[in-house]
């Protein structure tokens, strides 16, 4: 079995507005992206402790908050499709899962989302 590293990112709470609603429409006002980062093992698997040997996720978390705040989406699709061309501008990560979410959906209950993986061959199309 080859070696394998992720990052994972859960229940990150972001600040966006996302979707048109009438008068009467359930607003969400929640949304929670979840994410995991398919990164090289030899940034987990270091002889030395230092930041200079792994993956500094720091960046990019500021980038999708900034990302998420940049103005009104129509679809939560777009903003993942601009969160995923965030990722790809970070060489370290070799593949993508991203599972953004809403809620409430009706009357103070459900959830809706919207779930994408992005493979090695995808990323580097996009860098």
């Amino acid at each position: 079995m080859k070696n394998q590293a992720c990052i994972e990112l859960r229940d990150l709470k972001i600040n966006t507005d996302i979707g048109t609603y009438g008068p009467d429409d359930t607003r969400p006002d929640t949304h929670l992206l979840d994410m995991s980062l398919q990164i090289s093992s030899k940034n987990v698997l270091i002889a030395e402790d230092g930041m200079n040997y792994v993956f500094d996720y720091d960046p990019l978390i500021a980038e999708i908050d900034r990302l998420a705040g940049d103005g009104h989406y129509e679809t939560q699709e777009r903003l993942m499709t601009r969160i995923v061309k965030a990722c790809a501008a970070c060489a370290g990560v070799e593949a993508v899962e991203l599972y953004l979410r809403k809620f409430p959906v009706r009357k103070e209950s459900g959830s809706l989302g919207v779930r994408l993986s992005v493979d090695a061959t995808t990323l580097a199309g996009m860098r």
